[in-house]
């Protein structure tokens, strides 16, 4: 347990498209939990890290780029699962890279043993660390590691 002591952090927790459908989506990939539970074990953990997490999801590359834009000044750090933007979007790494806030790259499923397309990250040069393919504890183990690097910057 964190000393109480600490002054709480904020951490902006980003679900890219198609995240909005977990519990329904394929969840022998994805697992049964709904974003929004997700989002509440989000909270509780980061409550225990001192940590306030303000998630956000969208299908739209723009909104998501805008967020990471916003986050600047707002936010220490950065939780983001890209979904398919992983794979695509270099507009997505130009922002996190642009911000420079410690970012750490999340995925429900190991995407290096699922299609070959999914093995390339354009988030992963430019976040802090990804961790993937141990279902929603991906986003627990990711928020533990972004808030245990920003209390040891």
């Amino acid at each position: 347990m964190l000393n109480s002591t600490l002054e709480p952090l904020s951490i902006l927790a980003l679900h890219g498209p198609n995240l909005n459908l977990l519990g329904q989506r394929e969840p022998g990939i994805y697992g049964w939990l709904t974003l929004a539970e997700i989002n509440r074990l989000l909270e509780q953990e980061g409550s225990k890290l001192q940590a306030k997490v303000f998630p956000m999801q969208s299908n739209h590359e723009g909104i998501l780029v805008d967020a990471i834009h916003g986050a600047w000044g707002q936010h220490q750090g950065i939780l983001i699962n890209p979904g398919a933007y992983t794979h695509t979007s270099v507009a997505l790494r130009d922002a996190i890279a642009g911000v420079n806030l410690p970012t750490v790259e999340v995925h429900l499923s190991n995407i290096y043993r699922r299609e070959d397309f999914r093995h390339h990250s354009y988030i992963a040069p430019v976040a802090i660390g990804q961790i993937s393919g141990f279902g929603f504890q991906s986003y627990i183990l990711g928020l533990q590691a972004l808030v245990h690097h920003l209390r040891s910057i």
